[in-house]
């Protein structure tokens, strides 16, 4: 009777333990990278947190996982430079198919930092990868987890998140008519309301208002894929009420027509001009996207 008694008091010990991981989300054990997680997600202790994951990485206990957590803690306590130093000093230590996760990292960390030239030379590598078959390990989809979700992300729509991305760099350096390419090609992949948003935006700074206006329009107008989301379309709605005020205040202005190849020299046909001698190699997507580079430039 004692025997049985010891039995399931034991097996409930084991359910509590086993609920504790679940509820907590942390993994079982006392290594140190799961000492890191308890640190991140049970005692809310950050820097408890750091010190252990950097304890996991030098051990070599799940260095994939600790140096990316490491890096995401380290940016919400505002030490996105450190975490950029951290990622470039121990990636070699993680796996080939951790890089391309820490790629993403990395790229938000020079967002948060200003670091816009590093952020498009990452930008236009991953973009690069893309084209030449290099990246979700040959695969035409790949799992991605968000707010404790997971999702499938298609080719495209990888493509169209980078290009996306790149435009936002762009305009970050007011050079709008580079980032107007940009989110050109990336409507042309997979079209959307935030970026058809930044391309009226583009056009408006380099004073293209009728042009602007018909992409703004199509925003309120549901005609782009997404115009049920409400955030886009009042920021359209704002975008057409700066476009009105500008165009009023210099009704007579002509805005020059840049030379979009000396543009596309600065932004995204460099990228493109690295691709060409593998061009038999492309990707489909990019084939699709390749007749846009005539039409801009007649």
């Amino acid at each position: 009777m004692e025997g049985k008694r010891q039995k399931s008091g034991d097996g409930r010990k084991g359910e509590k333990k086993e609920m504790y991981h679940v509820i907590h989300k942390v993994p079982s054990g006392d290594s140190p990278y799961v000492r890191a997680k308890h640190f991140q997600l049970v005692e809310k202790d950050p820097e408890a947190a750091i010190v252990f994951f950097r304890k996991a990485i030098n051990a070599g206990d799940r260095v994939d996982s600790a140096l990316k957590d490491m890096a995401v803690v380290m940016k919400q306590q505002d030490r996105a430079e450190e975490a950029i130093e951290a990622i470039n000093s121990f990636r070699n230590r993680c796996s080939k198919q951790a890089q391309e996760s820490l790629d993403n990292v990395l790229i938000d960390l020079y967002k948060k930092c200003g670091k816009i030239e590093d952020q498009i030379e990452l930008l236009k590598r991953k973009l690069w990868m893309i084209y030449q078959g290099e990246v979700f390990n040959g695969k035409a989809t790949k799992t991605a987890r968000s707010h404790g979700k997971k999702f499938q992300v298609s080719i495209k729509q990888e493509t169209s998140r980078l290009l996306g991305n790149l435009g936002w760099a762009y305009m970050q350096q007011m050079n709008y008519a580079a980032a107007e390419i940009v989110y050109r090609k990336a409507q042309l992949i997979e079209p959307d309301t935030n970026k058809a948003c930044n391309l009226g935006l583009c056009l408006i700074k380099q004073a293209r208002y009728d042009e602007a206006r018909s992409i703004l329009e199509d925003v309120l107008l549901g005609r782009i894929t997404g115009s049920e989301d409400c955030k886009s379309v009042n920021r359209a709605a704002e975008l057409l009420h700066e476009l009105e005020s500008q165009q009023q205040a210099s009704p007579l202005t002509t805005p020059p027509r840049l030379n979009l190849e000396e543009t596309i020299v600065e932004g995204l046909d460099l990228l493109m001009s690295e691709w060409t001698p593998f061009r038999s190699r492309r990707l489909p997507i990019f084939e699709e996207i390749s007749p846009f580079r005539d039409q801009v430039a007649c």
